[in-house]
């Protein structure tokens, strides 16, 4: 099976991986865990859970257009978070919410999970996103 690998223009680079993996057959896109970076890396909402979420779900945007899907093609998205808490929840969810119409992102979500962590890439990161989607 075919694997295509690449890092479409605007997403944190360089890096030693690409950030978006397509496989021929049945045409599966998994984009890489994206972060709160902007395309030099630069952080983005330092210490803001909402805004970090926000921005995160941007890279992942970047990422499915490239391999052109969307956020209608996603069939599973991924958040791990750290020191994760219920009280977080909120904060969470309005990350979310921030940018889900601009995104085109479906309500209800497909199948998400939140996986709490100790710590992410760097100390000022505090959510990644992974997304899995199939396209025809």
């Amino acid at each position: 099976m075919a694997v295509q690998l690449l890092t479409p223009e605007g997403m944190f680079a360089p890096v030693p991986y690409h950030h978006v993996s397509i496989n021929t057959g049945t045409r599966q896109v998994h984009v890489a865990g994206q972060i709160a970076r902007d395309a030099e890396g630069n952080p983005v909402a330092t210490g803001d859970l909402a805004g970090q979420v926000a921005h995160a779900l941007r890279n992942t945007a970047r990422g499915l257009a490239g391999a052109g899907a969307s956020f209608g093609d996603v069939v599973r998205l991924r958040f791990f978070v750290t020191h994760w808490s219920p009280d977080k929840y909120d904060d969470f969810i309005a990350g979310i919410e921030r940018v889900a119409d601009e995104l085109g992102i479906p309500r209800p979500l497909p199948p998400v999970s939140a996986i709490g962590v100790d710590y992410l890439f760097e100390p000022d990161v505090l959510v990644e996103v992974e997304a899995f989607a199939v396209l025809d």
